[in-house]
């Protein structure tokens, strides 16, 4: 009677094991991959070459837009909606709400993104608005996403969510393993071994 509960005991967690293992896996899988070869090219970012493309281009503010170029009182702060949509006009930068650092003759707004970099200035005095735009590629893009630079708190979440599956992927297979051990001797020795490895290497290669 004991072996027939420790039978049904076993297949049921078998079974529910299973399920969140291949469900793990599955919402893992295509992110995994990417964070995979993105630790690989990251790992060797000074070996591949990159090539950035540059874009700048200028544009003048109008004289009735100048005073809205008022010092706000702050290092940091937005310039004005006005001033913010007219520079999207003619620069197709996006400043709106964005805060600029302000000095003493103008206003310099950075825009950072993944894979690339961006910056608007606008001079308080003559309304010289200069826009430069730097892409450096799907690569870095890609090299980006994997640290979370500049990707914004969806992004962030994301990766949360991710990491999540991926502890579950690791902890479902891990039980699996203990419940299958019996039939495969080299199961903890190769668990083992991927422990002790990292283990040695950062304790004898990594000062």
């Amino acid at each position: 009677m004991r072996d027939t509960v420790d039978r049904h005991r076993r297949a049921f967690w078998l079974k529910h094991l299973h399920r969140w293992h291949w469900i793990s896996s599955a919402v893992s899988l295509v992110v995994l991959l990417l964070f995979s070869v993105t630790g690989f090219t990251l790992n060797h970012a000074g070996a591949i070459e990159a090539s950035p493309h540059v874009v700048k281009h200028q544009a003048t503010l109008p004289g009735d837009l100048l005073p809205l170029l008022v010092d706000p009182g702050r290092k940091s702060a937005p310039v004005a909606p006005a001033v913010a949509s007219f520079v999207e006009g003619h620069v197709s930068a996006d400043i709106a709400g964005r805060p600029g650092d302000w000095s003493s003759d103008e206003v310099y707004i950075s825009l950072p993104r993944p894979g690339g970099d961006a910056w608007v200035s606008i001079d308080r005095e003559t309304g010289d608005i200069a826009w430069e735009s730097t892409d450096r590629g799907w690569l870095a893009y890609a090299n980006d996403l994997h640290k979370g630079r500049n990707t914004g708190p969806v992004w962030g979440w994301f990766i949360d969510v991710f990491a999540l599956a991926c502890v579950v992927f690791a902890i479902t297979g891990l039980i699996l393993l203990q419940l299958h051990a019996g039939q495969r001797r080299m199961t903890w020795p190769m668990v083992a071994l991927g422990f002790v490895l990292p283990v040695v290497i950062a304790l004898l290669f990594i000062h």
